[in-house]
């Protein structure tokens, strides 16, 4: 319901308690069906809108590939630096068109406030007439009383007759004024549906306004990343150009990498918020690199970001929001799973975490406090690692980067406490990152301990963090075969070059991905981790390789591939288009054959081991063997030293 028709509705319930004692009300009329009607209708013109502007954003799509096909099959440098300058006065116009509409808003918001403090005025207005004509009804009954009493008591007398003409001359006025008083009231009633309609069409004209500024700044958003993407591209050609040539794209380079993407462009009053620093997390929006080509490659990744974020905002984000505040009490059911896997909104992050952690851990009241106490009388083995590790978890956090940060000795407490809880694993480095992510959403350290508990003990497969990390090793072998089963020509494409995944994806098993994606689309895969297990964590493994698949298929060499491995991840801005490929194009995904590969990988790394052990052990036994018999021919200019 909109703002304008709750005023609407709420105007009547005022006019309410007089409107009996007036005649030819039009606004009483009107019933529910006729209001659905009119608010489908609304709705309907709305969605038109939108399509028109999908339509618009394709139109300009169209326009951008033939000014890209211009770029690409010009001759000479001077025409492609001609297109580049173009370009940048076309975002220039776009700014300016953004400060223009920007204006119209507050315009649009003073006479909507105008508007308001004149509905004011005349509600005050209409109470005091109310109020006015109830006194006067008062009066009119006392005196139509003392009339009566009068007459009985003394109905022949002349006075009497006098005193009777004088009273109903009275009524008489009085009667006019109530005639008059309804007359203005009449009036009044057709100011304030006049007013309501004004308000009904400021705020319909703001909305539409809001989303055209929304699709502008999408819009100059993907002309600048394009900018910048051109601007990377000739960056790699740069030792082949002439001089000149080279001097103007690094001045090109420089001036944009100084410009402050951070500082927004209309005032603060809008309602969608700038490119800030910081998430609501705290992890950084730009990434700080120090190669050059990287900072372009950061700065690109942001304004994409920010594109599909605004894009996105009122088809897609506003509607699952909508459904998150309609659930009162969580329960496991396929429209909450789809509902997880689209992604938890920040509000109702923290309290699904919670839920999902609770229901599969179940430790006594005071079990945390137990552990911290224990921590203070003595002090595990793991303390030192422990103290090493933590000045290194989640370097591009705020709340990370400092050694006094309250969120610093949250994590120490966290993790010592576990090491205790869990004396098998005591610490293996990986869970520092667990527990970050876990403190950063959750805020409160014992809810991040339960929650790290829960990954390690439950979620996760026995002996993934022991001392030799066997259930992670088992998982690389699984995800080698699932690699191989639904993306066939990549897997060929790391075997002609002789790849070695697990240098790249061990880390993502072993942390769930922290540190290798960005914060948004990271917390959406530990939304539907958290909900669904470990098989989520080969979906998205899958679909990061199919999302860059056609990229490293044109790289031809080992050292360019590994080079491209190690930052690809960073890349990936688009969630929802990686979430459609992890549980759409990766199915079917049946959890009975991941197990199965599981049991199977296991006995054959157990059997490695045995015979690693089998080995080490002969070998132990020959060297020994060698230096009873005295035999030294082996034996290093080292070792004779020694």
């Amino acid at each position: 319901m909109s703002p304008s028709l709750n005023f609407a509705r709420k105007a009547r319930k005022q006019n309410g308690g007089f409107s009996s004692n007036l005649e030819n009300i039009s606004s009483d009329k009107l019933d529910n069906p006729q209001l659905q009607i009119q608010a489908l209708t609304e709705e309907l013109k709305s969605q038109k809108d939108l399509v028109k502007l999908l339509h618009r954003t394709l139109e300009s799509a169209q326009e951008e590939k033939r000014v890209c096909a211009e770029y690409l099959s010009a001759p000479e440098e001077k025409d492609r630096l001609e297109l580049i300058r173009h370009k940048v006065r076309q975002i220039e116009d776009l700014r300016q068109r953004v400060e223009v509409l920007q204006q119209e808003k507050q315009d649009l918001e003073q006479c909507v406030s105008l508007k308001d403090f004149h509905i004011e005025e005349l509600k005050e207005h209409v109470q005091l007439l109310m109020e006015k004509n109830s006194a006067k009804q008062l009066v009119i009954m006392k005196q139509n009383e003392q009339l009566l009493s009068q007459m009985d008591l003394d109905n022949t007398t002349s006075s009497g007759m006098d005193t009777l003409h004088g009273q109903y001359r009275k009524i008489d006025s009085l009667m006019d004024d109530i005639n008059a008083y309804k007359t203005q009231n009449r009036f009044l009633n057709s100011e304030i549906h006049q007013v309501t309609q004004l308000w009904r069409n400021t705020a319909e004209k703001e909305t539409a306004l809001l989303m055209k500024c929304s699709y502008i700044e999408a819009r100059n958003c993907q002309l600048e990343s394009k900018y910048l993407i051109l601007l990377r591209k000739l960056q790699e050609v740069l030792p082949y150009l002439d001089a000149d040539y080279c001097e103007v794209i690094k001045r090109l380079i420089e001036d944009a990498l100084q410009s402050d993407i951070k500082t927004p462009l209309q005032p603060s009053n809008v309602h969608f918020s700038p490119i800030s620093e910081y998430d609501d997390y705290g992890f950084m929006i730009i990434p700080e690199y120090e190669l050059e080509h990287l900072k372009l490659l950061a700065k690109i990744q942001a304004l994409e970001i920010r594109s599909n974020k605004l894009l996105t905002h009122d088809v897609v984000d506003k509607p699952l929001r909508i459904k998150w505040n309609s659930l009162e009490e969580l329960s496991y059911s396929t429209d909450l799973k789809n509902l997880v896997r689209c992604g938890i909104p920040t509000e109702h992050r923290k309290r699904v975490w919670k839920w999902l952690t609770c229901q599969r851990i179940n430790f006594s009241a005071n079990h945390y406090k137990d552990l911290l106490k224990k921590c203070e009388s003595a002090q595990h083995p793991a303390t030192q690692q422990i103290e090493l590790d933590i000045h290194r978890t989640l370097t591009n956090n705020k709340h990370f980067n400092s050694p006094t940060s309250e969120f610093i000795q949250k994590l120490r407490r966290v993790l010592f406490a576990y090491s205790w809880q869990n004396p098998t694993i005591g610490y293996c480095q990986g869970l520092n990152r667990l527990a970050a992510l876990a403190l950063l959403v959750l805020e409160d350290e014992e809810s991040a301990f339960y929650c790290l508990a829960d990954i390690v003990e439950n979620i996760m497969p026995t002996e993934y963090y022991s001392n030799n990390l066997s259930g992670s090793q088992v998982d690389q072998r699984v995800f080698k075969d699932l690699l191989s089963e639904k993306l066939p020509r990549l897997t060929a494409h790391f075997e002609q070059y002789k790849i070695d995944l697990s240098l790249i994806t061990f880390n993502w098993f072993l942390v769930v991905f922290v540190d290798s994606l960005v914060s948004d689309i990271l917390l959406k895969v530990w939304d539907a981790f958290l909900y669904e297990g470990t098989k989520v964590i080969f979906r998205y493994a899958l679909a990061i390789f199919k999302y860059n698949e056609e990229e490293i298929l044109k790289l031809t060499d080992a050292t360019d591939i590994y080079q491209y491995l190690s930052f690809f991840t960073k890349t990936i801005c688009d969630g929802r288009k990686l979430m459609n490929i992890a549980f759409n194009e990766m199915n079917p995904f049946p959890m009975k054959l991941v197990r199965k590969s599981r049991a199977e990988h296991m006995e054959k790394f157990k059997a490695e081991l045995v015979e690693l052990e089998y080995i080490k052990r002969e070998y132990v036994k020959s060297k020994k063997e060698l230096r009873s018999t005295g035999n030294d021919m082996g034996v290093s200019e080292d070792e004779e030293d020694t």
